[in-house]
């Protein structure tokens, strides 16, 4: 049977070709209502479940591409930082994570700021991209939204955040909580110049990014089903020892308690954003100062004899008239 195995079959590969030839990942299958989705039709519509509605995550590039007009916009390089400071290892060597994440993402971190026009506003964005080990600030995400808002600041512009976080990078330690106050600063600084700051809260937002500059914006909108919060569902679960509402977290849930302003389908997040910063960037006419002018049947109190200084006053103590004797 050798004329089988040496002949036969490498001759049927050649004709049909090797498994190994065929992509990965060509379906997807959706987590929420389990329906195959064609690889193609995912990304054409932008990520979203064509069955249920379902908003999977979305690239960071991806998501700059829908939101600026036309597409185009310009990345801003970022200043370098220390590369692990702390010389941290679990597992594994904090630098070989970062060699792994940047390897599989093309990213130098967590982070990407860009500038362009979203509806003809000039306008800064930051975007965070989960798939750098879940999106986790430290010193570089930090100086991405620092860079960022300076950058709005500098042009007039509007400063839109996009977080995507697991929350602060724990390799980085107390450094990575710096990070807290040092983006809250930024972004102040772009309230202070009169300058709309909006949030666009992405799954998930949690940890020290919700606690810090994801909360603080002018407006603060989100997509459908996303998770937000500071400690994780089962972490307060297990905390209080008490079962949480259904929907805990979600987008919805924040938006029926007041904590955002608006939850938004990906499809319409662009309008949307556009119509925001329109709204926020136009200058309103200063007020006029209208001068009323009195009716001409009107007679003023100085014109009437009764003015404060008592010149013709009706009593007639200053006309030269004398007292009645009696």
């Amino acid at each position: 049977m050798n004329w089988l195995n040496n002949y036969v079959r490498p001759k049927i590969r050649s004709l049909v070709g090797a498994k190994s030839d065929v992509p990965e990942n060509l379906w997807l299958q959706c987590v929420s209502c389990e329906q195959m989705l064609f690889h193609r039709d995912l990304e054409d519509n932008l990520n979203v479940c064509s069955n249920c509605g379902h908003h999977m995550r979305l690239p960071a590039r991806r998501r700059l591409e829908t939101l600026f007009d036309d597409g185009k916009f310009q990345e801003i390089e970022l200043p370098e930082n220390v590369i692990d400071p702390l010389k941290f290892r679990d597992r594994k060597r904090y630098s070989d994570r970062l060699k792994d994440s940047r390897s599989s993402t093309g990213r130098t971190d967590a982070i990407i700021v860009a500038h362009g026009e979203v509806g003809g506003r000039k306008t800064v964005i930051a975007v965070f991209d989960f798939a750098f080990m879940g999106g986790s600030m430290g010193i570089a995400v930090g100086n991405g939204i620092l860079a960022g808002a300076q950058l709005a600041v500098l042009q007039d512009a509007a400063f839109v955040a996009i977080p995507s976080s697991g929350g602060a990078r724990m390799q980085e330690g107390i450094l990575s909580l710096m990070q807290m106050p040092r983006t809250t600063i930024a972004v102040q600084q772009v309230k202070e110049a009169g300058l709309p700051y909006i949030v666009i809260l992405a799954d998930p937002t949690t940890g020290g990014v919700t606690a810090s500059f994801a909360m603080l914006g002018d407006i603060a909108m989100s997509e459908p089903g996303s998770i937000i919060g500071f400690a994780g569902a089962r972490v307060i679960e297990e905390t209080i020892r008490e079962k949480l509402p259904d929907g805990f977290q979600r987008s919805e849930y924040l938006l029926e308690h007041g904590m955002i302003d608006m939850v938004v389908k990906r499809h319409d997040l662009k309008d949307t954003l556009a119509r925001v910063i329109d709204l926020l960037m136009r200058k309103s006419p200063g007020a006029e100062i209208v001068q009323i002018k009195a009716d001409a049947g009107e007679v003023s109190d100085t014109d009437s004899g009764t003015g404060t200084d008592g010149v013709g006053s009706a009593d007639g103590a200053d006309d030269g008239s004398k007292p009645d004797p009696d």
